[in-house]
């Protein structure tokens, strides 16, 4: 007799606080065989903190192919597991992606337990309209790429979000500040946390205040469309 296959679990965490949890995706985690985290190391404080004490593997983005493999094989067994990143919904900019389609393939249900996004918290936060929207991922390292990911943004009739380093940012509203001098932007950073702001202006004014001193922690950056509705303007207040 055939055994019943487990199930994978992909399950949000916090993005900085971590009330932010929810009381299924605790109930979750204590309950499946193992959990795959992005880093076992991060993911401590959370899984400490509510004294979960399931086992815990990693699934990163240099051991994704065997651990993938490794996981199959246990869900093949009737072995639940939970997939966790280090921060927010998983497969968002985060590895997971094949761990997700081939666990489907083989035959294993996967079920979503929905929680904190850095890019839904940075747009409902940004007060730009969020009916239709593009998300980019990280902006490039290299110059001449985000110059040419952030023009290509500034065309986008929809609104535009994309993550940044906090050692990058003042550069790329300074590339920004020389392609649109009146585009309404709004910089997030260390969401749910502590010091949490959202900071808003044109790119010339956003590249002043950033240049003033460095910044630490989380960047989010969300570019307003190419055709704003009326009362989105720049010279409202």
């Amino acid at each position: 007799m055939e055994s019943q296959l487990g199930t994978l679990f992909i399950v949000s965490t916090p993005i900085g606080n971590l009330l932010d949890i929810s009381p299924r995706a605790l109930e979750c985690l204590n309950a499946v065989n193992v959990i795959a985290c992005e880093d076992t190391r991060h993911s401590a404080k959370l899984l400490n903190k509510y004294e979960i004490q399931t086992r815990r593997v990693s699934l990163h983005k240099h051991n994704e192919a065997s651990r993938t493999a490794q996981l199959i094989d246990q869900m093949s067994k009737g072995h639940n597991v939970a997939y966790i990143t280090d921060a927010g919904t998983p497969l968002i900019s985060d590895p997971g992606s094949r761990l997700v389609h081939l666990a489907a393939t083989a035959g294993c249900e996967v079920a979503v337990v929905p929680g904190p996004s850095a890019v839904t918290a940075a747009l409902s936060g940004s007060g730009f309209p969020a009916d239709r929207f593009y998300f980019g991922g990280f902006l490039s390292t290299k110059k001449k790429a985000r110059k040419e990911e952030l023009h290509e943004a500034l065309q986008r009739k929809e609104t535009s979000i994309f993550f940044d380093s906090p050692y990058r940012i003042a550069s790329t509203l300074d590339i920004l500040s020389t392609l649109d001098t009146e585009r309404l932007i709004v910089v997030a950073r260390e969401l749910t946390k502590k010091f949490e702001e959202f900071k808003r202006g044109t790119a010339p004014e956003l590249a002043k205040l950033f240049s003033q001193k460095p910044v630490k922690g989380e960047i989010v950056i969300i570019i307003s469309g190419a055709k704003p509705p009326r009362w989105l303007s720049s010279k409202e207040t």
